[in-house]
């Protein structure tokens, strides 16, 4: 650590009430940092500081302005300390400690359960009870053809079991499938529009192999390079969660998954531009779908979604209106429609219009996954949103069902 011109990693910092108190939660979305902070304002105040450019003696300067008190010296150097055991500065032990992780995760042929014990139970009787009760009074809903596609949430485990449920109750219209396609949403923006990584998934059910030769398929016909930041697989729970429930709902049975990470289109959105126009988005789903023509191994296709991310914690300044719930809900039915009829550019174009405003996330896999549905007819099987009181905020997310010949 850099003790004279300290420097605070890209980190998230959001609002939250916690017994009536206003304070700043901190976390880490790439999970160096593998524990939350919460932070009363006059700290966080201190963190706006740390941007390698402030010495110490300027932001005690800093705080007398702002306060009218002395910061003492030795209480900001114990601050600065516990920030930097926390992984939260960049620092010389920061350095040492990523280059540590980053290597055992390359050198690794399994990619671990990161999420396992904080988003689900890590113990395999308790991840089994909890799972079991995602499908509670839940039948498999009776569906015309062949199970194509699924889109679940990649919500936390914690909060939104109905809707994972009846998404993967639809499973029972795919008794021959073998093989799982993942289209996850990348919460961190990589090089490339898709990334994959070639580790197999463990989980605390057992491990679940990946189908290698599918993604040499999709490598071959790519331009770019398909595990350039095969890195964002670490830490991304998108991908993990739809593997836990497979790996429980499929037992002893085999089958394989392909782990995808596909990429913001966010700068479309921004520029009012069509996917279509983008090479490598149209290159990615070709490739994709010329994968999935090669072999004809039974394959459902999943794509890892949540909708709409609203609310204080997001940057809506009013916090959870009534008049922002209704447009939420009105803007993600009108998304659902488009996405029962498979219709990928028709739900660009309702995402884009207003910018995406209520940031919907997992418009790019959800755009690809569209786009392979080719013929395929979807039906929504069940809506809901998790309301965070503690930081004034809501997501939303369903679950859909295609079929098709």
């Amino acid at each position: 650590m850099d003790v004279t011109h300290p420097q605070i990693r890209p980190v998230e910092a959001f609002p939250v009430e916690i017994d009536g108190r206003q304070l700043i939660c901190l976390r880490d979305p790439l999970q160096y940092a593998t524990e939350s902070l919460l932070l009363p304002a006059p700290a966080f105040f201190i963190l706006t500081l740390l941007d390698g450019a402030h010495s110490l003696v300027d932001v005690q300067a800093e705080w007398a302005e702002r306060f009218g008190t002395m910061l003492d010296a030795a209480e900001l150097r114990e601050f600065l300390a516990t920030l930097d055991r926390h992984h939260y500065l960049l620092s010389d032990a920061f350095g040492a400690y990523q280059r540590e992780v980053v290597g055992a995760f390359h050198a690794a042929t399994v990619r671990s359960p990161l999420h396992a014990g904080s988003s689900y139970p890590a113990e395999p009787e308790a991840l089994r009870h909890h799972l079991d009760g995602f499908f509670a009074g839940i039948a498999a809903p009776p569906l015309p053809g062949v199970l194509r596609g699924l889109v679940a949430p990649h919500i936390d485990l914690r909060v939104g079991g109905p809707t994972y449920g009846h998404a993967y109750a639809a499973l029972g219209a795919a008794p021959a499938a073998e093989r799982f396609v993942i289209l996850g949403t990348a919460h961190q923006q990589g090089r490339t529009r898709l990334t994959a990584t070639r580790k197999d998934f463990a989980t605390p059910l057992g491990t679940v192999p990946t189908d290698r030769a599918f993604l040499d398929r999709v490598a071959q016909r790519l331009p770019e390079d398909l595990y350039a930041d095969e890195l964002l697989h670490r830490v991304e729970h998108a991908v993990e969660f739809q593997v836990v429930l497979l790996r429980h709902l499929l037992g002893a049975r085999p089958f394989s998954i392909v782990p995808l990470l596909v990429g913001s289109l966010h700068d479309l959105v921004l520029a009012r531009r069509s996917p279509q126009s983008d090479a490598a988005v149209m290159g990615a789903v070709a490739a994709l779908r010329a994968a999935l023509a090669e072999d004809p191994r039974p394959t459902v296709v999943i794509a890892a979604v949540d909708l709409a991310h609203v609310g204080t914690k997001f940057g809506d300044e009013n916090g959870l209106t009534p008049e922002l719930l209704a447009h939420t809900e009105a803007k993600d039915r009108r998304l659902i429609a488009a996405i029962e009829r498979a219709d990928h550019e028709r739900f660009f174009d309702e995402v884009a219009a207003d910018g995406d405003g209520t940031r919907i996330c997992g418009l790019a896999p959800l755009y690809a996954f569209l786009a392979l549905m080719d013929g395929a007819h979807g039906r929504l099987l069940h809506y809901d949103r998790s309301p965070d009181d503690a930081s004034g905020s809501t997501v939303s997310y369903a679950g859909l069902a295609f079929t098709g010949a």
